[in-house]
């Protein structure tokens, strides 16, 4: 049987899945942090002193690092693959509903890259909504990096950015060789964008960027890499405001109101 491990990426204690075989929640920005008793991120090979502008991106980055397995996926604490799309309420028990060892096993019998359902934006594409709701020089930038280190992927990147629809949150369950291919073309790309911007005048919450421009690159990589992936139900473990998160979308598209916020 192929092993699979997917890592939780957290910051906090949360309710964790009992299948540890499976499920190995990684510290994300561990360095210079207290112990929570997690697989930390600032251990082997790894970039968690990049965590505040890289989120959960530094336990991907330790996962291909340091991971020996056949599959390697990424979920979050408050966000996990499910069986069926539901509803989160408070008599969900986690276990009951998230992938097991054997819906995985059985899905990866057919897919190489199995990702969330996608995000639909209807009156927006990927690069208007990024740019109302945060900066599109970021998204501009990343272009002529790609550009002058990876042209073969600009007709890719140029296409997604037209796109009404992605594969968000940076989650995923893929082959350690795939994921090899687009970690090596992916944190080069980042790095190099950390290394031409000035965050000295970025909130705590802007610095963040990095992981934002990062679920978009997903998406050139898949449509470069011509992936056809596997989508899987999601569900967020706690209660989430959809008319708060529906006003954000809102406000930003219509009134140039950027996101100063996570919903």
């Amino acid at each position: 049987m192929k092993s699979v491990k997917i890592i939780i990426a957290t910051h906090k204690k949360f309710n964790e899945p009992k299948d540890t075989n499976l499920y190995l929640p990684v510290y994300v920005g561990a360095e210079g942090k207290d112990d929570l008793g997690y697989q930390k991120d600032n251990e082997g090979d790894n970039i968690s002193k990049l965590n505040p502008y890289f989120c959960e991106l530094t336990g991907i980055y330790w996962a291909w690092k340091n991971l020996d397995a056949d599959y390697i996926g990424l979920v979050h604490y408050r966000r996990f693959f499910t069986t069926k799309k539901k509803t989160f309420d408070n008599s969900i028990q986690i276990d009951d509903v998230i992938l097991s060892q054997n819906d995985v096993s059985k899905l990866i019998e057919h897919y190489d890259v199995i990702v969330p359902s996608k995000r639909k934006y209807y009156i927006e594409t990927l690069y208007s909504h990024y740019a109302h709701t945060f900066d599109y020089t970021h998204l501009d930038l990343a272009r002529e990096i790609i550009a002058k280190n990876s042209p073969d992927y600009l007709t890719s990147f140029d296409t997604v950015m037209k796109q009404r629809s992605g594969y968000m949150f940076n989650m995923f369950i893929m082959q350690k060789a795939l994921l090899n291919e687009y970690c090596e073309w992916l944190f080069p790309t980042l790095q190099t964008m950390y290394e031409k911007m000035d965050l000295s005048s970025y909130t705590a919450f802007e610095a963040r960027l990095f992981g934002r421009v990062s679920e978009i690159l997903f998406n050139v990589w898949l449509n470069h890499k011509n992936i056809s992936p596997r989508e899987v139900p999601f569900m967020y473990m706690e209660k989430v405001d959809l008319w708060k998160k529906g006003m954000g979308f809102l406000m930003a598209k219509f009134f140039r109101k950027k996101y100063d916020k996570s919903f």
